[in-house]
């Protein structure tokens, strides 16, 4: 018997695909996977050679206006004077200035009101809505409790994120949960969240996004057929080095490419809700008529629909990443949030109503790209529109992810809990860059074995276990912590609840179906301990001998320096 590879190979000399177990023929004008890999890489190198130009040329034009204490500056890092360890002389950079008028070597606040609601409705209106659907479909194996847990993710992101606004204006640290959990319960549980986070959430998070980007950016050249592998990975890498390169080039940057695309994506999520709004008005009303047929209600059923709906409304916490960066968060962080996830959670129930509205549960299900078949199905001769505007939603959701990434990591790397070099900043661009770098490198090795649905089912079972903890450090911190300054306090029973229901969500699946995935998952948690002993508590010598020469030459390499201390 052949194997499904052979069988494969076969299908495609005789110019035929395989899609889900079944041939489907190529589209006439679909070039063949190698050629197609070929002109993605060449685009990628094109598109990589571009940035590093335009990165020499903002260099160069800024060499000669640079002030004198600027240029002091990068000589004393060519000198070596600035170097990373607890036991070096180390010049401050004010120090160095004598007077100079030049930036402090800090992350300036650079993020108002509108850019924060976009960062949180760009990074949650991301792949989600557009995958997850069928996926919260199948599980609940009806629309009435489809729809029903679309409302009750909305409600629990909503109540999470009250929770997030208390400790954000309570603790003005950028960091996010980082910084939450080291107030409330110490170091070693701050972490254990920074090494699973850097390490396993923030860069799967962001491969996942990236692959969603390259599968839509794919799927109209080959239609009727899945994309291939190699096409859609090769793409999913040009979005992870683009995006990487402009976080690094510059903070206002990144900010303009959030808010431009957070526009296009509600631009193309009321296009679809209007449609659906007609064709309800017309009367297709059918796929809603017995919205419970057929419904599972199992723990792990729900648990797991749970999982899938939660990953669309991810990034309700986002902007907790950067308080540092955020003018008046005291106004701004609970404002954004307000205004943000509401919005968002309105969104999400039109969106599957409009999608059933236009296809039945069969339909869906089969659909490699929900929102692509929807405009198939109903904007016909401009279905082009959805599939371009879903890739603009994807591409800005990655930027999001890459944007916050890099500050916790920034924050980890300043707390001592990573390689100091990860908390330097750039002399010119005042940007993490070698945090940016960090989390896109790892972004690409996650992209090389990834699988969509695996990663989104992992990601979740790690991240609401410390969604939960969050919780409960507000809790803890009403009791241990009652001299802080809280400008938004949220009720008490509002945060039980969130531990409560992040807790059910860790254990639900396993309790319905336990795999070894989520034993190694814990293992892997508890194993950063092996690492803390060694590196952050007792801080051996030689491992700061040994990274001195990296961090100076990376400094060169990068022209990054500590950051200053700030009260």
């Amino acid at each position: 018997m052949q194997t499904d590879r052979q069988a494969e190979i076969q299908a495609d000399r005789q110019g035929f695909c395989l899609l889900d177990g079944m041939i489907a023929p190529h589209c006439p004008f679909t070039c063949s996977s190698v050629s197609v890999c070929v002109c993605v890489c060449v685009c990628v190198h094109v598109c990589t050679c571009f940035c590093v130009c335009v990165h020499v040329w903002v260099c160069m034009r800024g060499q000669g206006n640079m002030s004198e204490g600027s240029v002091r500056k990068r000589q004393d890092i060519c000198n070596g004077m600035t170097i990373s360890g607890p036991t070096s002389n180390m010049a401050s950079p004010s120090s160095l200035l004598d007077g100079d008028d030049v930036k402090a070597t800090i992350l300036h606040k650079e993020v108002g009101l509108v850019s924060g609601i976009s960062l949180i409705v760009g990074t949650m209106i991301g792949s989600g809505i557009f995958i997850s659907p069928k996926a919260v479909l199948l599980t609940t194996g009806a629309v009435g409790p489809c729809l029903c847990v679309w409302a009750a993710c909305g409600v629990l992101a909503t109540l999470g994120a009250l929770c997030y606004a208390e400790l954000g204006t309570m603790i003005t640290k950028s960091g996010g949960e980082y910084s939450y959990l080291m107030e409330a319960f110490g170091p070693v549980v701050a972490y254990l969240y920074s090494w699973t986070t850097v390490i396993i959430l923030k860069p799967s998070s962001f491969a996942i996004i990236s692959l969603s980007f390259a599968e839509y950016a794919s799927t109209p050249f080959y239609p009727g057929c899945t994309p291939p592998m190699v096409v859609t990975k090769c793409l999913a890498t040009a979005c992870v080095v683009i995006i990487v390169l402009v976080n690094c080039l510059s903070v206002k940057l990144a900010s303009y490419v959030q808010n431009f695309f957070t526009a296009a994506k509600l631009l193309i999520i009321l296009v679809i809700v209007v449609a659906g709004i007609v064709l309800l008005a017309q009367g297709n009303t059918e796929n809603l008529s017995d919205p419970f047929e057929g419904a599972r209600t199992s723990f792990g059923s729900i648990g797991l629909a749970f999982y899938n709906g939660l990953w669309a409304y991810d990034g309700w916490n986002q902007l907790n990443f950067i308080t540092e960066e955020l003018k008046n968060p005291y106004r701004n962080l609970p404002l954004a949030i307000i205004i943000g996830i509401p919005l968002v959670s309105v969104c999400y129930v039109l969106v599957n109503i409009a999608y059933f509205s236009a296809l039945t549960t069969t339909e869906l299900l089969q659909s490699p790209a929900v929102a692509v078949t929807f405009g198939e199905r109903v904007l016909y001769p401009l279905s082009w529109v959805v599939p371009l505007f879903v890739v603009f939603s994807t591409f800005g959701a990655a930027n999001g992810s890459c944007f916050t990434a890099g500050r916790l990591t920034y924050v980890a790397g300043r707390e001592g809990h990573m390689v100091k070099i990860l908390s330097y900043i750039s002399l010119r661009n005042y940007t993490p860059s070698p945090a940016l770098i960090f989390n896109g490198m790892l972004t690409l090795i996650y992209i090389m074995p990834a699988d969509i649905n695996t990663l989104i089912n992992y990601f979740s079972f790690a991240q609401w276990a410390f969604y939960g903890l969050t919780a409960l450090s507000l809790i803890v911190m009403r009791f241990t912590r009652k001299e802080l300054n809280r400008p938004v306090k949220c009720p008490l029973p509002i945060a039980v609840l969130v531990v409560l229901v992040s807790f059910y969500l860790v254990l639900a699946p396993i309790v319905d179906k336990p795999e070894m995935e989520y034993l190694y998952c814990t293992i892997f948690i508890l194993s950063g301990l092996l690492f803390y002993y060694p590196f952050v508590h007792c801080r051996f010598s030689w491992t700061r001998q040994v990274m001195k020469p990296i961090t100076m030459h990376l400094q060169l390499l990068m022209e990054v320096v500590p950051p200053e201390k700030t009260e």
